[in-house]
């Protein structure tokens, strides 16, 4: 091979110099690089109606649990770009491997609230069925979904199926070898799968800048062969214009893509979390002025797409649906103490036998 064209193949699989972006913070237009066509308007009043949803179940669910009715939430506001776009690039057929944050993208999807929030609540399963959602279970150890979703994209390929796989990951996950087992996998079988990098630029309190020294985390794809890019993640606009020609790239036959999409994690890491011990004021109203659902509208009304009867409609429906997801989870779930026994072995062992009997008549004593 010359070095021309070794030159040009590596060429092929950087990222941009810099995010990709469409509007900037102020929601003004600028000019995208080229290659990136805008998404239709009908599918961006669509984004923008399911972030105002996608934002208010987050406060929601946030509130529910300073209430006590779950054990805990690691919301996602701010990252709502990153959430919404991630959903409206994949087809109904399509797999989507979410973390433990992308609560928002589950509801998206269109699974039921209560269902998501299901292990969040203290359930021993993730609430909702994965094969006729296509939505694996929300994982909380760090990047081991990834592994799972590049064998499921390299089973619907050898099925013959043009499903693609999408795998979200956040920053402190690109630290796992779980992560970096799943690009090389992934790349050697050419699988079907897009590696979609939520950058909040926090592992819990761990920042950046003491994860990685790379120049941006898209340039980790480039050591295993897989072409990616980096994306302005509170611009709706450039994330799903972006993530868009990544699946269309996977489905295709291209294999996989990894997108980094810089975006911020306005709220602390969970509940348990205080977050002013490691960043401070100033940090997070730096990053609430770029606020992607603020940006989105001011763009979309900008452009004459969204007048105040549309926001407005936007939002009472939101309120909607957070009345019930409210009324649903302060409804107490019906429980079954004996399902701690339940699938652990397919043959009960003799300990969970007597573990069994034992909670059988603690529970009756209880009784009389």
């Amino acid at each position: 091979m010359s070095a021309r064209t070794s030159r040009q193949t590596v060429d092929g699989l950087l990222p941009s110099p810099v995010p990709v972006r469409f509007v900037a913070e102020d929601g003004t237009a600028v000019q995208p690089p080229a290659g990136y066509p805008a998404p239709a308007d009908e599918r961006l009043l669509e984004a923008y109606r399911r972030m105002v949803l996608g934002r208010r179940f987050d406060r929601q669910a946030t509130a529910l649990t300073k209430q006590g009715r779950l054990a805990v939430y690691p919301s996602s506001r701010g990252q709502e770009a990153c959430q919404i776009a991630g959903v409206l690039a994949l087809r109904e057929h399509d797999w989507l491997f979410p973390t433990y944050r992308d609560s928002v993208a589950l509801v998206s999807r269109g699974l039921d609230p209560v269902e998501v929030l299901t292990l969040l609540r203290g359930g021993w399963h993730c609430g909702y069925d994965p094969a006729a959602t296509r939505v694996a279970p929300q994982c909380t150890p760090l990047a081991t979904q990834t592994v799972h979703a590049v064998g499921m994209a390299e089973a619907l390929r050898r099925k013959g199926e043009d499903g693609v796989v999408m795998a979200f990951i956040g920053d402190g996950g690109t630290s796992e070898g779980d992560f970096h087992e799943a690009l090389n996998y992934a790349a050697v079988l050419r699988a079907p799968v897009v590696f979609f990098v939520q950058n909040n630029k926090y592992a819990i309190s761990v920042p950046l800048s003491k994860q990685s020294a790379a120049p941006a985390l898209a340039y980790k794809g480039i050591g295993y062969g897989i072409p990616s890019e980096q994306v302005d993640g509170n611009d709706l606009v450039a994330v799903l214009s972006v993530l868009t020609a990544a699946v269309a790239h996977a489905r295709t036959g291209g294999g996989p893509f990894l997108v980094e999409a810089h975006t911020y994690r306005m709220d602390p890491h969970t509940n348990a979390d205080d977050a002013t011990r490691y960043r401070e004021s100033g940090e997070v109203e730096r990053w609430q002025s770029a606020d992607p659902l603020a940006r989105l509208e001011t763009y979309l009304s900008g452009r004459g797409l969204l007048d105040p009867e549309a926001v407005a409609s936007a939002q009472r429906a939101a309120e909607e649906f957070a009345a019930r997801v409210r009324d649903e989870m302060n409804a107490d779930p019906e429980t079954d103490p004996f399902e701690l026994f339940d699938h652990v072995f397919a043959e009960p062992t003799p300990q969970l036998r007597e573990q069994r009997a034992l909670l059988a008549s603690e529970l009756t004593a209880q009784e009389d």
